[in-house]
């Protein structure tokens, strides 16, 4: 998608969504919009326990992100590409994950007032991994607080990635499997990606690379 001035790399946690819009960025001569997580600081009281501390810890990613957002105006857009490492529409997926039905109600007003006045991605990169290797890649990261992430809670956020957008029509999507490739280490995987980047034209579309 050679004319995208906005696009949006999403995925679950380790699956490479930071790194990859870095690389992007720098190809298309843009700026890349990184989400401030380590800036929360509710997250690592989150991971101890996530039902206590889950509704402040969302609350504080939601108005952070929408700060973010709110900035990416048209005119910016229109002079220069901007790629970031996360699609704002994606905080419902943690927010369902996590929030109780009362929560819920209140998180889902907030996020309705916000959601109305940003701008939408003109393509979105949903990267996918197996739960092995996402546990693989967050060790390998080393932050204190991933290293209390269980197994199952990365299994549930990949099925509540899956569901969400199998049903995501709001923009063009391509989903990229990245469980048998590496674009940090290796530049072809990088370069394979960039060009299927460039080849899609709209609607959902996947790749499924092939491992080395």
């Amino acid at each position: 998608m050679e004319k995208a001035r906005y696009i949006a790399v999403e995925g679950p946690i380790g699956v490479g969504k930071t790194s990859l819009a870095e690389f992007l960025a720098k190809e298309f001569n843009g700026r890349v919009l990184l989400e401030d997580v380590d800036g929360n600081p509710f997250l690592n009281n989150f991971y101890n326990d996530r039902k206590k501390h889950a509704f402040q810890t969302q609350l504080f990613f939601l108005l952070s992100r929408y700060r973010q957002q709110k900035d990416l105006s048209q005119q910016e857009l229109f002079h220069s590409a901007v790629v970031s490492d996360y699609l704002f529409a994606k905080d419902k997926i943690f927010a369902y994950l996590n929030l109780d039905e009362n929560e819920l109600a209140l998180y889902e007003q907030v996020y309705r007032l916000l959601d109305a006045r940003i701008p939408k991605p003109d393509l979105v990169i949903y990267l996918q991994a197996r739960t092995e290797i996402l546990l693989e890649r967050i060790k390998k990261r080393n932050k204190t607080y991933e290293a209390r992430i269980e197994e199952e809670y990365i299994e549930n956020l990949v099925d509540a990635y899956n569901r969400y957008f199998f049903y995501y029509t709001d923009t063009p999507l391509l989903v990229v499997n990245t469980s048998d490739i590496d674009f940090v280490s290796y530049p072809e995987d990088l370069a394979n990606m960039v060009r299927e980047i460039r080849s899609i034209k709209g609607g959902v579309q996947h790749y499924i690379p092939v491992g080395r």
